[in-house]
């Protein structure tokens, strides 16, 4: 198993198992009200599910692994499909709800490197963590809205749990989007992803999204959690990569 020494954002982004995290890291980004209701309002996902996942893994992509051209690219093209999400209540383009999502990116980037890898070599957290500023700055999000440190990102993220609040509405979408949000030829993997993002979410999360879990699950999440990465590792360096240098390639495809 590779030990990347520094941890950089595209050595943690570039590799596949970032896939398992989507669905904890989209389930974060619901429980904040704001993000919430436009998401559960105005997304395509499940109308669309290729083209929102596409759209996603640019943008994670663009940012982590690619140019300035990629990321003024996805900007252009995140902005155009912001501009109709708007309601009473929140707005794609109110910079604290961009906060929390750029947030929960970086954060979700952290959890699958632990799980797939091991702890960030403490002398990478404070590099890594201000990389991942630029989740929000191709967006509209200011450096100076970041806490300063990781260690102040920490705080932030805990004092942030008393503010998500999860409704009927945004309840059922993620519901709806576990069960049916991919495309018809990922679905077969479905029931692992929905699995995993129980996993990966906190107990108060997962009672808010009412997602059971059972004793019996917590033994299915440590035999993954033992085997997955033994497994993950085995495959080749040019299959892991595969996924971002095919979003990248189709991204760039876009810009032209």
């Amino acid at each position: 198993m590779p030990n990347h020494t520094p941890v950089r954002l595209a050595d943690i982004n570039i590799e596949s198992y970032i896939f398992f995290g989507a669905g904890a890291a989209v389930a974060w980004q619901l429980a904040y009200p704001g993000v919430g209701r436009g998401v559960a309002r105005h997304s395509q996902t499940l109308r669309r599910p290729f083209s929102r996942l596409r759209a996603t893994m640019s943008y994670i992509y663009a940012v982590s692994l690619g140019t300035d051209e990629d990321r003024a690219t996805i900007a252009r093209h995140v902005n155009r499909a912001h501009v109709p999400v708007q309601g009473e209540d929140y707005s794609a383009f109110d910079r604290d709800l961009q906060l929390w999502v750029a947030a929960t990116l970086y954060r979700g980037g952290l959890e699958m490197y632990e799980l797939f890898v091991g702890p960030v070599p403490e002398s990478s957290r404070e590099p890594l963590y201000q990389e991942a500023w630029a989740f929000g700055r191709t967006l509209q999000v200011a450096d100076e809205q970041w806490p300063p440190t990781a260690d102040a990102f920490d705080a932030w993220w805990e004092s942030r749990q008393l503010e998500l609040r999860v409704d009927e509405e945004v309840r059922a979408y993620l519901h709806a989007v576990l069960e049916n949000g991919a495309p018809w030829y990922l679905r077969p993997a479905l029931p692992l992803q929905a699995f995993v993002t129980r996993a990966m979410l906190p107990p108060h999360l997962r009672q808010m999204f009412a997602l059971p879990w059972a004793p019996a699950d917590e033994k299915r999440w440590q035999r993954f959690r033992r085997w997955a990465p033994r497994l993950y590792w085995l495959q080749p360096r040019w299959l892991r990569h595969l996924p971002a240098r095919y979003f990248l390639r189709k991204l760039r495809q876009l810009g032209k």
